[in-house]
């Protein structure tokens, strides 16, 4: 399990209206700016399919303005689900989480241990601080680590995505 999330200064139902732009060209959590974007091939729904970078995936359950959970359909080996839950933190002030629930098989146990899980940690960060910021001021972009610097230079080199650049 990998879990990602943040308590911001934020009202509940305003964090998950961003939640519900999830894919869309208007959307306010995704960090499309530094990242490859999610795209979806639908509005955000049950059953609409899509992506980001490599990652497939389909939405398997949604609750607008609450949670939506996608199933991966690739890379090969990754059997699971990842999805964004918003709820309730108390005191003016919302949660928001980031939860990859899965298993990995095959030579995935090794592309998500050593490639793929620095790159998410890093993408979900980015995310929690795109939402943040559209609550309060918290300064410059924070800079990736040396090992993420490196991955996203070496997926370049290998002709991988070009918005890893």
């Amino acid at each position: 399990m990998n879990i990602h999330e943040r308590v911001i200064p934020a009202d509940v139902d305003a964090m998950g209206r961003m939640i519900d732009t999830l894919g869309s060209a208007g959307d306010m959590v995704w960090p499309s700016e530094r990242w490859p974007p999610m795209k979806l091939d639908r509005p955000l729904q049950v059953g609409a399919a899509g992506g980001h970078g490599p990652i497939r995936y389909r939405v398997e359950s949604y609750e607008p303005r609450r949670m939506v959970r996608f199933r991966f359909l690739s890379p090969e080996g990754f059997v699971g689900t990842h999805g964004f839950d918003v709820e309730d933190a108390g005191e003016g002030a919302a949660k928001l989480r980031h939860v990859i629930e899965m298993q990995t098989v095959g030579m995935a146990v090794l592309k998500w241990s050593l490639i793929i899980r620095p790159l998410h940690d890093a993408l979900l960060e980015d995310a929690l601080d795109k939402v943040e910021g559209a609550f309060r001021d918290i300064g410059p972009p924070r800079a990736w680590s040396c090992r993420v610097e490196f991955l996203r230079w070496l997926v370049r080199k290998s002709g991988g995505n070009r918005r890893y650049g």
